[in-house]
């Protein structure tokens, strides 16, 4: 690094971070081996793209136990295959990880991972080694799904979100998708994972079913009433460019449940609208009740293909949303945007929306070229309290490690630059940076 960008960086390293969104679990919070770093989903992705035969996500879930066998599977077939993709950005924190927390400096290849992954597996894959890494990053409290917390297992460590039915996600080919989120959490008396973006309905065998429109007012009810106010700090749904937003009715919704059989695109955005709308009025009137402002949280940009997603953002999707938004001040709306080219747009909607912030870097946004540009963007026409620097998405405190540097990096390369152009003393610079990593970004968390 440059020596003014090297400064930055070291003093951004004494900087607390919260951890705004992951999927780390406390059953697990650590890699358990080679597995839960080569193939976190973001590199599966490229793996798969480079021809390995294998692109759905490790086996994941609430009863899913660690099947070492099938990892030792998938990570023979994938090995091969990294050759290929050694140039990319997602592969050099692969290295990152395994040199800064495992002292690993060998480029893995079919002769030696086996050596790696029993390296891995040595150390302490729970709470010591977690906190060890977190302190490494010096990550103070990371976000996580509620059910990953495991009955509250490492508080100290962790706080939640809601991530419990997405129902204004698309799902590939399935134009009920709305109703059968809600059909998923309606057959739940306690919130658990959510359906995967890549789900199928014959995987699933509900109880209860929506048919009339008193069913779906029952459901909305049911997850209303079990949001646990005492326990979360956020519900995080996806919001779905292919989806188109407008006002729907009461008849619209009972009129579209007609045909659940073989529903339309039209019969799907109707679903979605309404769903969406009744839960947002609901959050409201709980948080009034409970005397506590629960985070809604939408993550956009990135639509379902077989195995994961493409970046696609619509371009009335945009102001779409922020008609929902303005409707409801009431609400305090975090956004993941995954479009790069939309983030100048999005960011003239937080200049105008005192309720809506972005939030960090997620998905296809997460590539130095890519973070560099929305950081750009957002530190020129942002305040400091719309925009949250960081969150990693991360299924294990390896990986949340990994992305904290690699932040770092970008945002001390960004400040150096406004530095060098007479934008900022270098204290100003420290002083903006601090206050969107952490000081800022989340204090709404702590308003209790």
């Amino acid at each position: 690094m440059k020596p003014l960008v090297q400064k930055f960086f070291d003093d951004l390293n004494k900087v607390e971070l919260i951890d705004m969104h992951s999927h780390i679990d406390a059953a697990h919070p650590c890699a358990r081996g080679l597995d839960d770093i080569l193939l976190y989903h973001m590199v599966i992705t490229e793996l798969y793209s480079a021809g390995c035969p294998d692109g759905e996500r490790m086996p994941d879930g609430i009863d899913v136990g660690y099947d070492e066998q099938y990892a030792l599977y998938r990570l023979e077939r994938a090995v091969p295959y990294i050759k290929y993709i050694r140039g990319t950005s997602i592969y050099w924190l692969v290295r990152t990880i395994l040199a800064d927390l495992y002292d690993w400096h060998e480029e893995l290849n079919e002769s030696n991972w086996r050596a790696c992954h029993e390296l891995i597996k040595s150390k302490n894959t729970g709470y010591d080694h977690a906190k060890e890494i977190a302190k490494k990053a010096n990550i103070i409290k990371t976000s996580t799904e509620l059910w990953r917390g495991r009955g509250h297992k490492y508080d100290d460590m962790f706080y939640y979100s809601l991530e419990w039915a997405f129902f204004t996600r698309g799902q590939w080919g399935m134009n009920d998708a709305p109703l059968f989120e809600l059909e998923h959490a309606w057959n739940e008396e306690i919130p658990g994972p959510p359906i995967p973006v890549t789900a199928k309905k014959s995987d699933y065998n509900f109880t209860r079913e929506i048919r009339t429109i008193e069913d779906v007012d029952a459901a909305i009810k049911h997850y209303i009433d079990r949001i646990p106010y005492d326990e979360v700090e956020s519900n995080a749904s996806h919001f779905s460019t292919d989806i188109n937003y407008f006002d729907v009715t009461r008849e619209d919704m009972i009129e579209a449940l007609k045909h659940r059989d073989a529903p339309s695109e039209h019969d799907r955005d109707v679903y979605a609208n309404y769903i969406n709308e009744e839960i947002l009025c609901g959050i409201a009137r709980k948080n009034a009740e409970h005397g506590k402002r629960i985070i809604v949280q939408y993550s956009l940009g990135a639509e379902p293909l077989p195995f994961e997603t493409g970046s696609k953002m619509r371009v009335e999707t945009i102001f779409e949303l922020a008609r929902i938004i303005a409707r409801h001040p009431e609400l305090w709306f975090e956004i993941h945007v995954s479009s790069a080219s939309a983030d100048q747009a999005w960011c003239t909607l937080a200049r105008e929306l005192p309720n809506l912030q972005l939030d960090g870097f997620w998905w296809h946004n997460f590539f130095p070229v890519h973070i560099k540009q929305v950081m750009n963007d957002r530190i020129d026409m942002l305040p400091t309290n719309k925009q949250g620097g960081f969150f990693t998405d991360a299924y294990c405190m390896d990986w949340a490690y990994a992305k904290a540097k690699l932040i770092k990096q970008m945002y001390a390369e960004v400040f150096a630059v406004k530095i060098e152009e007479g934008q900022y003393t270098y204290d100003q610079a420290l002083q903006v940076a601090k206050q969107i990593l952490y000081v800022d970004s989340i204090p709404h968390i702590y308003d209790k």
